[in-house]
């Protein structure tokens, strides 16, 4: 038996989506006795004068029925003798688009009807597009109605060149064509006799044939971190799932952004403990060390996947209002939430033709190549490469709402591992330079950017910059970078000494955390309080302890910048 297939149907309107899916279900027996007799008794009342409506098993909505169209994805789960099946059945109607970009971001084929009658329509060619824009490679045109047609293979011909240009156009991968009629039962389960001329197989049994073949693209393994589970002081574990790979006991793993080394030491599934865990099962890994990894951070083990800022991205815009360059975005990539800015359009897209147009905005459900800047390097990558980090929406931050979804397309501006940032080392000890980052307000986007000029290591005994364009520090002040647990000392601009934070005494000296900012303390009582409030504070809930300890603007400031890049 094959595995499961996870296909969408999409098209136009009324080209038949929810009537191909309700035949498939009726002819296969996958209805119970109830189901049945209820279909053919709302059947007796609706508009095919009695015969069997089978988009009635799709169109549970009463707005659905009274208007004849589905509105909303519908789910369906089904099995056959050789095959699972989990079928999302999509609107066609232009406005909503967004419903049937839901519907194809979780599939791996595309069933596009197209109406024998009419041919591609510019519908067609959008949700194509869509399909493509969202990973599916496998497609399946089924060309619907050919009853209404007289069963034509010159007319079935001509579409299908139609759709080969379309699918020279998209660089359409594994396509197939079949000739069928929904409402007749023709080549959907069975072959037909009304179309003897066709030589393929009919549509039920390509899907339980059709071999979805692994991607094997992605190499080594990476985690995105979905949560820190920290019960207790004694352990501290990263939650996720598996999205590539393989990891066991004992590997080394890097953590990005932070890049940091260390070992595996324990792996949980629920409650048990198991020495190696594979793709697509949810884990805690716990480690040897601790490192500086929250949610949306990301476990890689031999993955070729780096840090960036600035990306290139397919977008897909759903917001009512227009897309506006300038604006910021919570841009949701993996399981990290981030504030991006649009910084501008590259080109948008043409559905219909598939040319580029120069624009400085986009409509509802139109498509565009868009330039977008993270407040702060990420792991990310582009679509083609690594999917769940490849794969991002965009959220208003007023109305909450989902502006676009997308894909990275390219990314820039590498972000740099711990030794290329401004930072502190010495033998084994190493800290976040995250002091040295500057703050500029910019007036293009009305948001606060953190940028970080400086690119060199320090240690015991050299001479630090106190100031920059956004910070001045005193000659001699001692650091405490917590998520690191390292203590910098700062005499005369020099660093005297490099220290754990455990041993760390206080001197009399100002403090100042890892990001620049006053920590409110005057005694080593005090910073003992300070660091043993840190280690009882859930990393998702650290605004109140440093709204007590810790003041931004005694050391620093926001420049304002128009044309900072």
């Amino acid at each position: 038996m094959k595995g499961l297939l996870k296909f969408i149907t999409c098209g136009s309107v009324d080209d038949g989506k929810s009537t191909l899916i309700g035949h498939i279900l009726y002819d296969s027996k996958l209805l119970y006795t109830d189901q049945e007799k209820a279909l053919e008794l709302d059947s007796k009342v609706g508009s095919r004068n009695g015969k069997i409506d089978y988009s009635l098993l799709l169109d549970g909505l009463m707005a659905e029925r009274e208007q004849g169209i589905t509105i909303d994805v519908a789910y369906r789960y089904f099995t056959t003798d050789n095959r699972s099946f989990i079928v999302a059945d999509t609107p066609g109607h232009e406005e909503y688009t967004r419903n049937m970009a839901v519907g194809a971001s979780f599939a791996d084929l595309a069933v596009i009807l197209v109406d024998a009658s009419q041919g591609v329509l510019v519908q067609t060619r959008r949700h194509a597009r869509i399909c493509r824009l969202m990973g599916i490679r496998y497609f399946v045109f089924a060309v619907n109605k050919m009853d209404l047609v007289s069963y034509s293979e010159e007319r079935f011909n001509e579409i299908a060149k139609q759709i080969s240009e379309l699918t020279q156009e998209l660089s359409l991968e594994n396509v197939q064509i079949i000739p069928l009629s929904a409402t007749e039962g023709d080549n959907v389960t069975v072959k037909s006799d009304n179309i003897k001329w066709y030589e393929g197989v009919p549509l039920l049994e390509y899907l339980e044939t059709v071999d979805i073949s692994s991607d094997d693209s992605e190499k080594g393994f990476y985690m995105p971190v979905q949560r820190v589970c920290r019960p207790d002081h004694t352990f501290r574990g990263f939650q996720g799932q598996i999205e590539v790979g393989s990891i066991s006991v004992g590997d080394e793993i890097v953590t990005l952004p932070s890049n940091e080394k260390a070992s595996v030491k324990g792996i949980l599934m629920t409650d048990k403990s198991v020495q190696t865990a594979h793709k697509g099962q949810p884990v805690t890994i716990s480690l040897d060390r601790e490192v500086d990894v929250s949610r949306g951070c990301v476990l890689i083990k031999e993955a070729d996947i780096a840090v960036y800022k600035r990306i290139k991205a397919s977008l897909l815009w759903m917001d009512d209002e227009q897309l506006t360059v300038g604006k910021d975005y919570l841009v949701k990539l993996g399981t990290k939430t981030i504030s991006g800015i649009l910084t501008g359009i590259d080109h948008a897209i043409d559905v219909n033709t598939g040319e580029h147009i120069k624009t400085d905005t986009l409509g509802k459900n139109g498509i565009a190549v868009c330039d977008i800047l993270l407040t702060e390097a990420i792991a990310v990558d582009v679509f083609s490469s690594h999917k769940t980090l490849g794969e991002l929406i965009l959220i208003d931050r007023v109305s909450n709402m989902t502006s676009a979804c997308g894909v990275v397309e390219k990314v820039s501006e590498k972000g740099g591992s711990s030794a290329e940032k401004a930072s502190f080392k010495y033998g084994e000890l190493s800290a976040r330079g995250d002091i040295f980052e500057e703050f500029y307000y910019d007036t293009s986007s009305l948001n606060v950017l953190k940028y970080q000029p400086v690119k060199s290591t320090y240690t015991v005994g050299d001479e630090i910059p106190i100031s920059g364009d956004s910070y001045k520090y005193p000659d001699s002040f001692d650091i405490i970078v917590l998520r690191d647990g390292v203590s910098v000392k700062v005499r005369d601009r020099r660093i005297v000494e490099i220290l754990p934070t455990a041993e760390y005494t206080y001197g009399g000296m100002p403090v100042i955390n890892g990001r620049g900012f006053e920590v409110r303390v005057t005694s080593d009582w005090e910073v003992k309080r300070f660091l043993n409030e840190y280690s009882e504070t859930s990393e998702g809930d650290q605004s109140e302890f440093f709204e007590k300890w810790v003041r931004f603007d005694t050391y620093r400031k926001v420049v304002v910048k128009s044309d900072k890049k």
